[in-house]
């Protein structure tokens, strides 16, 4: 208390002389001695400062991840209008008789769907799109510009519709489609000049561009498809055996999104196995967003279907999955395909494989992601069936296709 009250006596005591604060005699500047004060406050005050600490960033979660993954969208689209023409003479000294010289109006910007393969989701595709219009004639017979073009990135995989039918499928990076097209341009007075009519004064605006709602959906593209029930481990084995790192956790419904892990080969070929979230019994019927995720199993060349030995009857699994394919289209759980057994390491699973092999007349593989035991086979199948796949899409022996 003595101190503040001495500091309050000092404070007092200053004597201003020209310009000048004199303490101790010793004279400071006013402003270098207030900015010295506050400067010596600020970084002395603890209490005051902001408490900075080296924050990590988080990792998002499986739950968020899939807020920012859209699959479906509806976008309402507007191209722009052409520009008017415009109806004027030519004036000038001397030249009383110059003419009509109205120019063109531009013609408007298309909107154009492109495929970029760096785009993964349709989450940056906006509900509305309206083009850009093209601008108006002008007179000694200046054009209008054209409007730009406006474009729309879409992941490959995308399939335009228009009421239910498709008008487009998105199948190759760089592939453009053009949705709506621009308005024509509106002519000018000189347009029309002829012979007949040597000073015509009609002018016409531009027309507008085109409207169109369409339906997008995108499609995963991968030529494995691992289809199974939920916490069957179609993630932990898409980690085993693949790049990727889907969320893995002990509940059902971890995955909400479809993951793509690529294989990499020996050879430098790449294949594609995608995780398709968990399936429920009625996913024909649209129970669990099951649409949703049969609609990505449609794009795949082969599938997977992944099988929990620890459960009881794994093959009555097997049955379930082939029936709600094939009602979401017939012939789809018929394509190119393989059993897999996983969870190996667990009790009664080697009872159950018995069972299931002497049940099923297809290709069984037993695998345990979590150990990683008979993965190598699995990627050793898997590259028979790609090749296969190709020989089958081409018996002429040209050039293979690639995905």
């Amino acid at each position: 208390m003595a101190a503040a009250v001495k500091s309050l006596a000092l404070s007092r005591a200053l004597t201003l002389r020209s310009g000048r604060i004199l303490i101790d005699g010793t004279h400071l500047d006013r402003y270098r001695w207030s900015s010295r004060i506050i400067r010596t406050f600020s970084l002395s005050c603890e209490l005051c400062g902001k408490h900075r600490e080296n924050q990590r960033k988080k990792e998002l979660s499986e739950k968020k991840l899939s807020r920012y993954f859209v699959d479906q969208r509806r976008v309402k689209l507007e191209a722009g209008s052409g520009g008017n023409g415009v109806c004027s003479f030519h004036s000038e000294p001397r030249k009383e008789w110059g003419g009509p010289d109205g120019g063109n109006g531009g013609n408007g910007g298309d909107i154009i769907i492109k495929v970029n393969q760096q785009v993964k989701s349709l989450s940056l595709v906006s509900s509305v799109y309206r083009g850009e219009n093209g601008e108006s004639g002008r007179s000694k017979n200046c054009y209008g510009r054209n409007a730009n073009p406006t474009y729309i990135p879409v992941p490959v995989g995308t399939v335009v519709k228009e009421q239910g039918q498709t008008v487009a499928d998105m199948a190759l990076h760089g592939q453009e489609y053009v949705a709506v097209h621009g308005g024509a341009g509106g002519k000018g007075n000189r347009f029309f000049l002829s012979n007949e009519n040597r000073a015509p004064m009609t002018a016409t605006p531009g027309e507008p561009g085109e409207d169109r709602v369409l339906q997008l959906e995108l499609r995963t593209m991968a030529h494995a498809g691992l289809v199974g029930f939920p916490n069957a481990g179609k993630s932990s084995l898409l980690r085993a055996i693949s790049n990727a790192r889907p969320a893995v956790a002990s509940y059902p419904f971890t995955t909400l999104s479809p993951h793509v892990g690529i294989i990499n080969y020996r050879d430098h070929e790449q294949l594609a196995v995608a995780d398709i979230p968990g399936l429920i019994r009625g996913a024909h019927l649209n129970r669990g967003l099951g649409v949703s995720f049969l609609r990505h199993i449609e794009r795949c060349r082969f599938l997977l279907f992944v099988l929990d030995m620890s459960s009881p009857s794994p093959w009555e699994q097997l049955h379930h999955l082939e029936y709600e394919l094939d009602q979401y289209q017939p012939g789809l759980s018929r394509r190119p395909n393989v059993i897999v057994a996983n969870k190996m390491d667990l009790g009664g699973a080697r009872e159950n494989l018995e069972a299931l092999i002497g049940r099923v007349g297809h290709r069984v593989i037993p695998v345990s992601a979590l150990t990683g035991h008979g993965t190598e086979e699995l990627v050793l199948y898997l590259r028979e069936l790609y090749d296969g796949d190709l020989q089958s899409d081409n018996p002429a022996g040209g050039k293979p296709l690639r995905w």
